[in-house]
């Protein structure tokens, strides 16, 4: 079976930048080792001139130039014509769409399959910045319309089938999202209290409520460290994060690590005691799967896609993630108890061996390219 992942894929494969990439890299890599499938990955990329092609672990990378504007005038006008010419080319049995790139492939008659990765337009309104309730209302318009167009939808979590109801029209996959294989054999070297969070500063991911909760945390522990590793997506945003280590006193407790690769976030998993992620819109982060993984306890929020992933009291804790007192709290029962530490990692990484190891996924994955091609619209 001839198969096309259409998604963000980095130009450097081990160090993707984002969830979606991360997925795409994972996903890649093991259906490419399933012996009956042919798997092509085509992607868009602003730095690309032309069109190429790369062999890269048994999958096929096609990277098409950027056909010009923003993303969503790229997805929906001149980079969809130019996209939908070349999938129909290459003749492929199945099409699985990842994110914008659904946009891109409506309406083309060939099976597909997409996965939402999350609710763009609400990330834009979170997020704030020029016009930003215009532009969320363009994107709203647009999701929603691709949304309703896809016949095959994969829902990594129950949070995102809830709010695809009553707007897709298409068949439910429930399959979570890959995690590399790398990351269940993380060799833990913890440093005690140490929390670490990978994420982009910005709103959505609310950096200020995890800062204001970890102050809290130091004002009883002092041997606490924070470590947070993640661009910024908003300058104004992170000039108020670096105001606030300053005025709370945090620069020696507090570490900005930037952008860093794949390798470095392993490292920063193995030293940690707990991962905390505190956002306030996610469909299934990236970073608490990994987390999970690795067997570090998570503390995380008690909305959106979070509740479906941690359990609360058994691989980690929920919090509300807009009260810095009841993160800190939990925050502190962990960092006080090694035992519980201890079982709540372990707990995790076996939660995370039947949900997010990428083989498991590739498998349940394939099943859904089968139904597809077996019949568009029918399970």
């Amino acid at each position: 079976m001839k198969v096309i992942n259409a998604t963000w894929f980095p130009n450097n494969p081990a160090a993707p930048r984002g969830g979606v990439e991360a997925v795409s890299v994972n996903l890649a890599r093991s259906l490419a080792r399933l012996d009956d499938l042919d798997v092509h990955v085509v992607t868009t990329d602003r730095t690309c001139r032309s069109v190429s092609e790369t062999a890269w672990e048994g999958a096929t990378i096609h990277r098409l130039p950027w056909a010009g504007g923003k993303t969503l005038t790229h997805a929906v006008g001149a980079g969809r014509r130019q996209m939908t010419e070349y999938l129909t080319a290459l003749k492929p049995d199945v099409i699985h769409a990842h994110d914008t790139y659904g946009l891109m492939v409506m309406g083309l008659p060939l099976p597909r399959v997409f996965t939402i990765h999350g609710f763009i337009h609400e990330d834009t309104l979170i997020n704030g910045g020029r016009w930003a309730w215009l532009r969320s209302r363009l994107w709203r318009r647009a999701e929603l319309a691709g949304w309703a167009d896809q016949p095959h939808i994969i829902s990594i979590s129950p949070y995102v089938r809830e709010r695809l109801r009553g707007i897709a029209s298409g068949v439910i996959h429930d399959i979570e999202n890959p995690v590399a294989e790398e990351c269940f054999r993380i060799p833990r070297q913890e440093q005690k209290r140490t929390v670490f969070s990978a994420a982009i500063i910005s709103p959505r991911k609310n950096t200020l409520g995890l800062i204001e909760a970890f102050a809290r945390v130091l004002d009883a522990r002092g041997e606490v460290q924070l470590r947070l590793a993640g661009s910024s997506s908003n300058p104004d945003y992170e000039q108020r994060v670096r105001e606030c280590i300053r005025a709370r006193g945090l620069g020696e407790r507090v570490t900005l690590l930037g952008n860093i690769g794949v390798e470095q976030v392993r490292e920063e998993l193995a030293r940690a005691s707990v991962f905390a992620l505190v956002s306030l819109e996610e469909g299934a982060p990236m970073g608490v799967a990994e987390a999970m993984a690795a067997g570090v306890p998570v503390v995380t929020s008690n909305r959106c896609g979070m509740p479906y992933m941690v359990r609360d009291g058994e691989s980690g804790f929920l919090v509300n993630p807009e009260d810095p007192a009841d993160v800190a709290r939990r925050l502190r029962h962990l960092l006080d108890d090694d035992t519980l530490r201890a079982q709540m990692g372990r707990r995790g990484r076996e939660l995370a061996q039947e949900r997010y190891h990428p083989d498991r996924v590739a498998w349940r994955t394939r099943e859904v390219y089968r139904a597809a091609v077996r019949s568009p619209r029918e399970a």
